[in-house]
């Protein structure tokens, strides 16, 4: 009985032996017919990456002031006697004519009357201002009414001493005002000042803007865009593409893997860049239009690494 119960119990440690040596040979066997891995082939490393494209376009470079709207040229109407004011014929935003009349006032005293002193309009525009009211005593000297001898409108400007060197007449300027969201307005530079005013440290200078469908009114707050420097059918990127590393200046650029096509590897390479607006950078050289570049992710890159796209934005616009 003992020895039937011995040679049971050998019976069954060595099936186990067999079992498990079996399952060792079987999970070797799988191994070596695994797809794709070969025996001591090391993964290739593979970056994730977003891209875009280089642009070819228009790049601008300006200068960003604050002004108000006034009229471009005015002329403003006295009295050729003093006394008081005894009526006004004409109202702000209104049209006169050359000779038209404007204000009378009586210049008689206690105990002396004298004819009424008329004021009439020097030239024709429009009324933008009455600083003279009924009842008011004046001297000749006390402008009666101001007139906008035209319908051109210009932006008083204050240009800081730093960039005195880039102004210039006619240089275009792009106006935006709060009171017309979405709509811009072109002008250009029509007057600057000979001199700079020494408590400010600014100089003076009016932006003439047209004005169509007469939307822009005197004493409007603007938003003016000197446009100091202009260059057309250039190479830009978003300036974040670009790496300045040890005294170069590079992007990384996409290219098929030449040791298989359907990967995508990137390439160092140098750029010389230009103007930098507004986190849009120029390429002056290095870098051809349509080219596929990095611009998320680019740190960690190496030159001929592979890369994933995960996601690529539309190029910059014209």
């Amino acid at each position: 009985m003992k020895a039937k119960k011995l040679r049971l119990t050998l019976s069954v440690l060595l099936l186990t032996v067999l079992f498990f040596s079996g399952c060792e040979n079987v999970k070797k066997v799988l191994e070596k017919i695994k797809p794709g891995k070969k025996e001591g082939e090391k993964p290739v490393p593979m970056f994730a990456v977003n891209t875009t494209t280089a642009a070819k376009g228009q790049i601008q470079d300006y200068i960003a002031l604050a002004g108000d709207i006034v009229a471009g040229s005015t002329v403003d109407v006295y009295s050729e006697a003093a006394g008081k004011v005894a009526d006004l014929f004409v109202a702000v935003g209104q049209r006169v004519d050359r000779g038209q009349r404007v204000a009378a006032v009586d210049p008689s005293r206690p105990g002396m009357d004298f004819n009424m002193s008329v004021a009439v309009a020097p030239i024709s525009g429009t009324i933008i201002a009455l600083p003279a009211q009924v009842g008011m005593t004046v001297s000749q000297a006390v402008p009666l009414a101001r007139i906008s001898g035209g319908t051109g409108l210009e932006i008083k400007l204050y240009v800081a001493e730093r960039f005195i060197s880039k102004m210039a007449m006619n240089l275009p300027c792009v106006v935006t005002l709060a009171a017309w969201p979405g709509e811009v307005f072109q002008g250009s530079i029509s007057e600057v000042a000979p001199t700079v005013e020494p408590t400010s440290r600014t100089m003076e200078v009016r932006v003439t803007v047209r004005n169509p469908g007469n939307k822009l009114k005197t004493g409007m707050f603007a938003k003016v865009r000197i446009i100091t420097e202009s260059k057309s059918n250039i190479v830009k990127i978003p300036a974040q593409a670009m790496l300045s590393r040890f005294g170069e200046q590079y992007v990384y650029v996409v290219e098929k893997d030449p040791a298989d096509p359907k990967f995508n590897i990137v390439r160092k390479r140098i750029v010389r860049p230009g103007i930098l607006i507004d986190g849009i950078l120029e390429i002056q050289d290095g870098l051809a239009p349509d080219e596929e570049i990095v611009t998320r992710g680019q740190t960690l890159l190496e030159d001929g690494v592979r890369v994933n796209i995960i996601e690529r934005t539309a190029p910059l616009q014209n």
